[in-house]
């Protein structure tokens, strides 16, 4: 069942239709990552039920069509997130030259644990397949922004620098 109060606003719904017509009749299917992306950014930061449920009414497709892109992707957000998702990359490469310690570190310094959020909204921490830097091991990326070759030092900046400016980390593109 739609909530009806859930909408976009008049400007996500025009860029919603353009997004659809990149795409043959029958195949708005298609749409539904940057439709995705375009509802956590506008609707709140995460993607709870109802806002899938929109976006499959939208498409003209079942929810669950919906729900099984929106939890594949690590990029999508099933539950509230913070002004800053740190998602560190965990696989080979980055465990290899210290991803494992870089993730201590962050959930030392922000007092969580992987997958936690800080009681004060700013900071979540997860742990992400490849983000495809491999050499400049370890990595982890900040909506759109990536940070390489970590080491506790630079951590310290990225936090630091995060605590002052205080605003929401550079959101996903959403393409035009």
């Amino acid at each position: 069942m739609l909530d009806n109060n859930i909408q976009f606003s008049p400007e996500a719904l025009n860029l919603v239709n353009k997004y659809i017509a990149k795409f043959p009749e029958g195949k708005q299917k298609s749409a539904v990552i940057a439709v995705l992306h375009l509802a956590q950014a506008e609707l709140g930061g995460w993607l709870k039920p109802e806002i899938m449920d929109y976006v499959a009414s939208l498409l003209n497709i079942k929810p669950i069509e919906v729900y099984e892109v929106a939890t594949f992707y690590s990029q999508y957000y099933m539950k509230p997130v913070g002004k800053y998702v740190i998602e560190v990359c965990h696989t080979g490469p980055c465990w290899l030259r210290g991803a494992d310690e870089l993730i201590a570190y962050f959930e030392n310094k922000l007092g969580i644990k992987k997958g936690q959020t800080t009681p004060d909204g700013m900071f979540t921490l997860k742990g992400v397949e490849c983000l495809a830097a491999c050499g400049t091991a370890p990595v982890f990326q900040c909506g759109m922004d990536y940070y390489e070759n970590m080491d506790n030092e630079k951590v310290d900046f990225f936090l630091d620098k995060c605590r002052q400016e205080n605003k929401v980390s550079r959101p996903y593109p959403v393409m035009n």
